[in-house]
């Protein structure tokens, strides 16, 4: 199956069960593939406009706050199958790389996956 991807989209947000992170915020990424046939002609509307797919990724990740990254993941993939009924199957990670761990790390992440 062919894809699109979008790769490291920056949003700030305001997600995180922590009172601190709900008032402060913080910068959060966003990775997605989107598995669709993609068009031998050169029709935007035969596929996925990933601008408007950058977007909507963009309002939720910028929007209401959520306890978890794994509801803004699982809303991304939710609202993106529904905007874009070409599509397959998608899959949404969520980068958090300042998650309050009292530890060295590099990133948490969560992956969200939806199919047809």
């Amino acid at each position: 199956m062919d894809r699109i991807e979008l790769r490291g989209l920056r949003g700030y947000g305001y997600h995180g069960v922590l009172p601190e992170e709900k008032a402060a915020g913080q910068e959060f990424s966003v990775d997605i593939t989107c598995w669709l046939p993609l068009t031998r002609t050169d029709d935007l509307t035969q596929t996925v406009n990933y601008a408007e797919l950058a977007e909507l990724a963009y309002g939720v990740l910028t929007g209401p706050g959520f306890d978890l990254i794994e509801t803004v993941a699982t809303s991304i993939a939710d609202a993106a199958l529904e905007a874009f009924p070409l599509m397959d199957a998608i899959e949404v990670t969520v980068h958090k790389p300042h998650a309050p761990i009292p530890r060295d790390f590099a990133d948490v992440a969560v992956t969200a996956r939806r199919t047809r």
